[in-house]
């Protein structure tokens, strides 16, 4: 696709009590409440002319819900070759692997598509106030990851969130019943 024809988007699924938390806290998702269209989101934006995908998914996350949050590191397979390495395009395991777990694809218009890559993170602070664009109208909430799946009001966001939980569990361990970890 030409330039013109597609918009890259990054963002995260926010995580908080990734195994172990203290005291055996549940493992939470934060999702976003769309106050005008009454959605329940996860978070994400348009990538910035020279910004990472990385950058951008720790970014939106922040704005769009007010959490302070750093990528989550993430066990998982890619077809991402190690840097400097010439190698056969082949999917490997990689501990700690900080590259999208999951992209979507949506047509935004005709002959036009928006490319979402996904990536894990994790809350660090408090909520602050005062970091949306002054277009964005949400709230953010954390749930247990059970009731987040629940929550999420569309399908593809359901499918997101739970390759997310699988793979924090998987990293980090900890079973997840009933939401807790």
């Amino acid at each position: 696709l030409d330039s013109e024809r597609f918009l890259m988007l990054a963002g995260s699924i926010l995580f908080r009590n990734v195994p172990p938390a203290p005291g055996g806290a549940p493992l939470e998702v934060c999702l976003i409440f769309h106050t005008v269209r009454k959605e329940w989101l996860l978070p994400k934006g348009r990538k910035d002319r020279g910004e990472d995908l990385q950058t951008t998914a720790a970014r939106e996350t922040y704005e769009e819900t007010g959490y302070p949050c750093e990528l989550l590191p993430l066990d998982m397979t890619t077809r991402a070759p190690a840097p400097g390495l010439h190698t056969k395009d082949a999917i490997n395991r990689v501990e700690g692997c900080l590259e999208p777990f999951t992209i979507t694809l949506r047509n935004s218009e005709p002959n036009e598509v928006k490319i979402t890559s996904w990536f894990a993170s994790v809350a660090r602070g408090e909520r602050q106030d005062g970091t949306q664009m002054s277009t964005e109208q949400y709230t953010s909430q954390f749930f247990p990851a059970d009731e987040a799946l629940e929550r999420a009001s569309f399908l593809d966001d359901r499918t997101i969130i739970a390759r997310a939980i699988q793979l924090v569990r998987d990293t980090y361990g900890g079973s997840l019943v009933n939401g807790s970890a």
